[in-house]
């Protein structure tokens, strides 16, 4: 009986020292997740709002710092260089050039497609009425945002290059400000952006994502943070699924928490979620893979200084750590 109560506790403790390891990783991991938005960061800009995740992480010990950036590029370079753990979601075509950079990013999770939430827009009074009739025309675009990309795949269907057009790589405001000055004779953006400027001024979609650009959203973390962290990413990931179901689901009551967020009114929020699927999923091969043809377009303009291997990046699931794929 003896033997028995000791191999017992010995077990008892066993369980015990590994639970207590567990415990102890996560609080050897930082106690705060900074976490870095932009204004299309829909789904973060709900969390924020409504103090959802920092109550649940808090549950965890954690706290939570939130900053705000202009644009995906800038967000992810605060990723890089540490002064951010976590991203909201960033278009499909920034965590390439985070990359180019150098950058030791991880991918957590992706929004599934949502082609028609990009568009290439001119005036409604336009004489330009495909794409084949920008051959020549200013274009404004943000560089190395999505709406980059689909510029340049909706060119190359048309059987134009980049070199056929003249870019102005402008911020969403400044483009904004172009194209309705008649600066450029061409927009191409996202939303809100999108439907902000279909809701206020006399435009025509010249063509959105729809065959030509999948536009899928991806949330990203630094990889020392995601080695270090994985339970706050497990949190935040079943949060995001969560509020992009509600979304969904409750579109006006969505729109009315963004409006002031976003500085836009509800009808042009709920215009500009209608297009977005915001359904929040694992990273897949299949992610890999359409980031991978993304890449490739841009080095074969010269938009990135060489060839990128997106299979060199690494991936986080709910199931498992971050790995390499």
């Amino acid at each position: 009986m003896d033997r028995r109560r000791f191999v017992e506790r010995g077990l008892a403790l066993g369980i015990l020292l590994i639970a207590t390891a567990g415990v102890a990783a996560a609080a050897d991991g930082p106690a705060t997740v900074r976490i870095g938005f932009q204004k299309s960061s829909t789904l973060i800009n709900i969390l924020k709002a409504n103090g959802q995740l920092e109550k649940d992480l808090a549950g965890l010990g954690v706290s939570v710092k939130w900053s705000e950036f202009s644009s995906g590029l800038p967000l992810l370079e605060a990723l890089n260089v540490g002064a951010i753990d976590l991203s909201g979601d960033v278009a499909d075509t920034v965590p390439i050039f985070a990359q180019a950079a150098g950058a030791k990013l991880t991918y957590v999770a992706a929004e599934a497609p949502s082609p028609t939430a990009q568009a290439l827009l001119v005036p409604e009074s336009s004489s330009i009425r495909s794409i084949a009739d920008l051959k020549g025309k200013k274009v404004a675009v943000t560089k190395a945002a999505g709406s980059h990309y689909l510029l340049i795949a909706a060119l190359s269907q048309a059987g134009l290059t980049f070199k056929d057009i003249q870019p102005a790589y402008l911020t969403p405001a400044d483009g904004r400000a172009a194209f309705e000055k008649g600066a450029v004779d061409a927009w191409v953006t996202w939303d809100p952006f999108v439907a902000a400027v279909q809701k206020q001024s006399a435009v025509r979609v010249l063509a959105d994502g729809t065959g030509i650009a999948n536009y899928q959203r991806y949330y990203l973390a630094s990889s020392s943070f995601a080695a270090s962290r994985p339970d706050v990413l497990k949190l935040v990931f079943a949060k995001l699924k969560e509020t992009g179901e509600w979304v969904k689901k409750n579109p006006e009551a969505a729109a009315q928490i963004l409006a002031p967020a976003w500085g836009l009114d509800a009808a042009v929020v709920s215009l500009a979620n209608s297009r977005r699927s915001y359904i929040v999923r694992p990273i897949t091969p299949d992610n890999i893979a359409d980031e991978q043809k993304i890449a490739d377009a841009f080095f074969s303009v010269g938009a990135l200084p060489k060839p990128i291997n997106i299979g060199d990046a690494q991936s986080w699931s709910p199931d498992k750590q971050a790995s390499t794929q």
